[in-house]
């Protein structure tokens, strides 16, 4: 009894009408409104059958439910599958002083406060995220410990440490008097050559990683004077795709220049991150080699917001941020009228954690129809994660990962910064 009115609780605390809600592992969703991720069109009025973990059916009209089953009643909302963000970092977040952090953040510091930003991106609606870059290897710790049951946040496919060239975008170093650290080496993600470009992938492997994530270029936010400068040399870039590839895993690559993204295209790897200075020769190379397109206009328009702020950045980082975020949004427009494929991804933790639905705001407003920018986030996401199997769309068998909003998205698009309904495995959130 106890349970039952447990659930009943939960549901009207998300407004929610409970029809019929039971102590079983049969929930019913009566939607309004249905993007699947695969239709052209929604579907209206349509009920969502789930089992345990995953969608069992999908039928028209709004069906009773059976003794012991529950109704989950959202027929003036829209259903959606479970937003996939594929460029997060979960492990920090910048802010005034954030620069400081690596001085004074223990491995304790920055698991707690990554396990609150897990729980904060899930409750924004995101079931599933790429991270790509961390600390203390505290991604792949969260990770285990929120598929355990340990932790609420979303399913994470994790890099772990980034990987950079000595003086590159990830170098842990960069800006740090001589002597204060050790040299890093491959095992931290710094690699100069081929060699150790395969130890660096390896000692990934190692950790538990998922994925690699290397940085082809300088960047806005490191302490270094370029932004855009190529930083891997080709023999480097083909040892880690090879040696990647060995291990099962994917590439991911932070890029902002255009050599240092034809490079790393070439080299076979499967995602360009940013992509600031792309151009129709970049597109035109993206569609021949199938690579994948993660814009993150989020976290250009908040640094370039940030650059105004006096004592935000170091003075070094705040010209880069000025230069290069405002530009990200027109060069995601250009690339999705050229027809390269893209991949939703917004760089969480370069701006508040929780946002990330502020990404569909921005492509819809750079000319991609909102329900592509829901599709980015779904049946893309799924596909460059290499999951579309098991999850990204709304289909019988896959995994119960769903979101849900008052309204129609298709014809307000911010109504997606809202969340009204989160469910990941079969499970409602906040439970």
């Amino acid at each position: 009894m106890f349970r039952l009115l447990t659930i009943i609780a939960m549901v009207m605390a998300l407004g929610l009408s409970p029809q019929v809600v039971a102590d079983s592992n049969v929930t019913l969703i009566h939607a309004g409104t249905l993007i699947d991720g695969t239709s052209s069109e929604p579907q209206q009025r349509v009920t969502i059958r789930i089992e345990n973990q995953r969608i069992v059916s999908i039928q028209s009209g709004f069906q009773r439910a059976g003794q012991g089953e529950r109704v989950i009643d959202f027929r003036n909302g829209t259903i959606m599958p479970g937003f996939m963000d594929m460029h997060t970092h979960l492990t920090s977040q910048l802010g005034a002083g954030s620069y400081m952090h690596r001085f004074t953040h223990s491995p304790a510091d920055v698991a707690l406060r990554a396990a609150h930003f897990a729980e904060l991106t899930l409750m924004a609606g995101f079931t599933t995220v790429r991270d790509l870059g961390d600390s203390f290897s505290a991604s792949i710790a969260l990770r285990n410990a929120v598929n355990q049951g340990l932790v609420i946040g979303p399913r994470i496919y994790t890099a772990g440490k980034s990987l950079a060239t000595t003086g590159g975008h990830a170098d842990p170093t960069n800006g740090v008097r001589p002597g204060l650290f050790d040299s890093p080496t491959p095992a931290d993600g710094v690699l100069n050559g081929p060699y150790q470009a395969r130890q660096a992938v390896r000692a990934r492997y190692q950790e538990g990683a998922n994925l690699i994530k290397l940085t082809a270029t300088g960047g806005v936010l490191s302490m270094a004077a370029s932004g855009d400068n190529p930083q891997f040399m080709m023999d480097e870039l083909e040892a880690v795709v090879e040696t990647a590839r060995d291990y099962n895993m994917k590439v991911a690559v932070h890029a902002h220049g255009k050599d240092g993204m034809i490079r790393a295209i070439r080299a076979g790897v499967d995602s360009i991150e940013h992509g600031t200075y792309m151009d129709d020769e970049v597109f035109a190379l993206m569609r021949e080699h199938g690579t994948w397109f993660v814009p993150t206009i989020t976290a250009g328009k908040s640094v370039a917001e940030r650059a105004e702020i006096d004592g935000f950045f170091p003075e070094q980082v705040r010209p880069k941020a000025r230069e290069i975020g405002p530009l990200i949004q027109g060069t995601f427009g250009r690339a999705y009228a050229a027809g390269v494929k893209i991949a939703f991804g917004t760089d969480s933790g370069v701006y508040d954690h929780g946002e990330n639905a502020r990404e569909f705001v921005y492509m819809v407003e750079a000319g991609m129809p909102p329900l592509e920018a829901i599709r980015s986030a779904t049946a893309n996401a799924a596909e460059l994660l290499g999951v579309a199997d098991e999850l990204g769309t709304i289909e019988p068998g896959k995994l119960a990962d769903l979101v849900g909003v008052r309204g129609n998205p298709l014809d307000d698009i911010s109504l997606l910064r809202t969340m009204n309904f989160v469910m990941k495995d079969g499970v409602i959130y906040p439970q």
